[in-house]
């Protein structure tokens, strides 16, 4: 069997892989009792796109479901799966001539056979000959809004589809449910990209210095994983936000590019995760940036750990993520009550949604090919709440072992947020004023860590030092 590394230090990541997710797929299928056996899958995996109109491409990654069943690294490939076979079909570009001389030799039918571990390899402009050939009643393509980004995925068309019955409303919600639930092999990738993704931190906290600048820190970790750990993409745009910057959740846009000068006395929060082969890591490690924690730093920061650590001993299967959410805001405020930040009784903060000042972002997400990865709000499943902070979340299902998702609770003074509870008789009543406007320059902390959910709890694939003690240790080893 093939497999894609990135050499001897690297994890080899087999096609059996993406053959059992195939079967996974054909398997859920036939379980429906409404698809004809005939019927055949049929994708289109992502294209080749030169940036805006010059002689320049952004670099590639496969789109996700396509390299979920197939694994396929080039653009501008094709897959097809045969439902009650279970037989495997790519069909590749037919390169030009020119392509040897400008992009490298030019492979056929038999290599990407063999390199991707599939039945049969076709050239792209035989599609509609070898399904008429297959003999199909009906094309399985997919079609299907992302519940987060508004977006729809790619649904496949080529020259020659108005021919076949196509059925655009069956496969997206059955392949978005087998992406929930990761196979061991999955795991093996997660739990290794988490390593990487895990040193690349460590590397960053050691490394940093008040002077430097966020970016700096972003290229530390971006190096780190890409020379030890094979990482040539990131799972989305690095976060690097000091000082006031850790109060904007998703900093480091090009509108604010982890610009700012790092100061002695600034918490950082550094929200970064590597991806291998396009699978997702999401970790967020919140530090001093002089490696020696204040008293007002301590006390924000483990009101998030503990909230954190909560949560983790918690989640099990059967347990609700929006409970977790719920759990998360509780153990955060009372935290915060108990350091004076906030006064009166923590269950009427609740029933006032004040954790969403806080924190108004979502407790956490599903993980896998994609950072937020896919089947959060499918049909016959919760669906979003509306309150304030719960209505970020990304799913609002139950715990199931197999899940991947990130616990990523946090604790931010986000101007804008404090001046509305301020004026607001329902939450200003909770708040001692004078010690919030001493906290109105803060930023935030975040803690997040990837776990998977096992039959009896969870394992947590980021292993980054966690406590105040562990920190100030590991910055201080980092500064000899």
């Amino acid at each position: 069997m093939s497999y894609h590394f990135q050499g001897d230090q690297t994890l080899k990541v087999s096609m059996e892989l993406f053959a059992q997710n195939r079967d996974r797929l054909c398997g859920k299928l036939k379980e429906l009792g409404t698809v004809s056996p005939k019927s055949v899958v049929i994708l289109q995996g992502g294209e080749s796109l030169s940036i805006y109109d010059t002689d320049r491409e952004f670099l590639f990654r496969q789109e996700s479901f396509f390299h979920w069943t197939f694994g396929v690294l080039e653009p501008n490939f094709f897959g097809a799966i045969e439902v009650e076979s279970g037989s495997s079909h790519l069909f590749i570009p037919h390169y030009p001539e020119s392509y040897g001389v400008w992009m490298g030799k030019i492979f056929d039918c038999e290599h990407y056979k063999k390199k991707y571990a599939v039945n049969h390899v076709h050239y792209v402009h035989e599609i509609e000959e070898v399904l008429k050939q297959l003999n199909s009643d009906k094309l399985l393509v997919l079609k299907g809004l992302n519940s987060d980004s508004d977006l729809w995925s790619q649904e496949t068309t080529f020259k020659g589809i108005a021919q076949f019955t196509v059925d655009n409303e069956i496969l997206y919600p059955v392949m978005s449910e087998c992406r929930v639930f990761k196979t061991d092999l999955e795991l093996d990738v997660l739990r290794y990209v988490c390593r990487v993704s895990t040193d690349a931190h460590v590397a960053v906290m050691k490394a940093i210095r008040p002077g430097m600048k966020e970016y700096q820190g972003e290229a530390v970790f971006l190096h780190h994983s890409y020379f030890h750990g094979g990482c040539r993409h990131a799972s989305y745009t690095c976060i690097c936000g000091s000082g006031e910057n850790g109060s904007i959740l998703h900093y480091g846009h090009a509108a604010a590019p982890n610009d700012k000068t790092i100061k002695d006395g600034d918490m950082c929060l550094f929200d970064m995760g590597a991806e291998y082969f396009c699978y997702a890591s999401d970790i967020t490690c919140s530090f001093p940036a002089n490696g020696k924690f204040t008293e007002k730093q301590k006390i924000i920061y483990n009101a998030v750990l503990k909230a954190n650590r909560a949560v983790i001993q918690a989640a099990k299967p059967g347990v609700s993520w929006v409970d977790m959410h719920l759990l998360s805001n509780r153990v955060m405020l009372q935290e915060l009550l108990n350091a004076g930040i906030l006064q009166g009784n923590v269950d009427d903060m609740m029933k006032a949604n004040l954790g969403a000042t806080f924190q108004p972002h979502g407790l956490g997400h599903f993980m896998g090919l994609d950072v937020h990865d896919v089947g959060g709000y499918l049909k016959d499943h919760p669906t979003r709440p509306a309150k304030d902070g719960l209505k970020s979340l990304r799913t609002a299902r139950t715990l199931q072992p197999r899940m991947v998702v990130t616990v990523e609770p946090g604790c931010y003074f986000i101007p804008s947020l404090l001046d509305k509870a301020l004026v607001d008789p329902e939450l200003s009543r909770f708040l001692v004023k004078n010690v919030i406007e001493d906290y109105r320059s803060f930023g935030g902390v975040r803690i997040e860590d990837d776990v998977i959910i096992t039959e009896d709890g969870v394992e947590i694939m980021s292993n980054v030092p966690r406590s105040v003690e562990e920190i100030e240790a590991m910055m201080a080893d980092g500064r000899q």
